[in-house]
């Protein structure tokens, strides 16, 4: 069986699963679903997740449970993260342009305002 696609092959939106079938009894139903960004996974990567959660994400035990070093394990979980559309370390913060992150750091390096307002004015909040 292949897996889902999950973004039109011609224009790259987001595709709209309208039929599923079962095989079994010869069922199908139509509508609308959606998918997550777990179906973009493949079955190596599936795996590794199912590790990482029964291992409570603990590298450590995972590099046990697998037999991998740290660094592999890394790598592979980057490899998930960006096979869900994501990228790794890149944390959901708001668009802060490079000059106004400046501006914040050297306010707080001089003193003139705290860590606190430091940390709400990077995450987008006004001061």
């Amino acid at each position: 069986m292949n897996p889902v696609l999950t973004r039109c092959p011609v224009c790259k939106d987001e595709l709209v699963i309208t039929r599923l079938h079962c095989e079994t009894c010869n069922t199908t139903i139509e509508g609308e679903f959606y998918s997550s960004p777990l179906a973009n996974l493949s079955r190596e990567h599936m795996e590794f997740i199912e590790v990482f959660v029964r291992v409570e994400g603990k590298i450590s035990r995972m590099e046990g449970e697998l037999g991998l070093s740290y660094p592999t394990i890394r790598n592979r979980l980057h490899e998930v993260i960006r096979a869900m559309g994501y990228e790794p370390g890149k944390e959901e913060s708001p668009d802060l342009d490079e000059e106004k992150r400046r501006s914040i750091l050297a306010e707080l390096d001089a003193g003139r305002i705290s860590a606190e307002d430091a940390m709400r004015a990077l995450s987008g909040e006004e001061l």
